[in-house]
């Protein structure tokens, strides 16, 4: 077995592949169920973020500033399994 060095970097990997397979696995879980409970307790999330975002115009250059962020359970889960994968390698 290799000895992987643990970065920061490396930490940051694990969380968005874990953020993003619960994010697709919530997706696939949405359109294969039609069951309201799995909807409340599985799909249904949050989203945080900046709405509408925020634009600056200098009239020479304008800029827009903006991100969101959707999670629900599995997307947690997702992010949970990443760190304690992170945290095992």
């Amino acid at each position: 077995m290799a000895i992987v060095q643990k970065t920061g970097k490396m930490l940051l990997f694990f969380i968005l592949l874990g953020g993003i397979s619960g994010g697709v696995l919530s997706e696939i879980l949405r359109r294969m169920s039609s069951a309201p409970f799995v909807h409340d307790i599985f799909i249904k999330g949050f989203k945080i973020g900046i709405n509408p975002p925020l634009s600056v115009d200098l009239y020479l250059f304008s800029f827009t500033l903006g991100f969101s962020i959707q999670m629900n359970l599995l997307t947690l889960l997702g992010v949970i399994l990443g760190i304690y994968t992170y945290k095992q390698a």
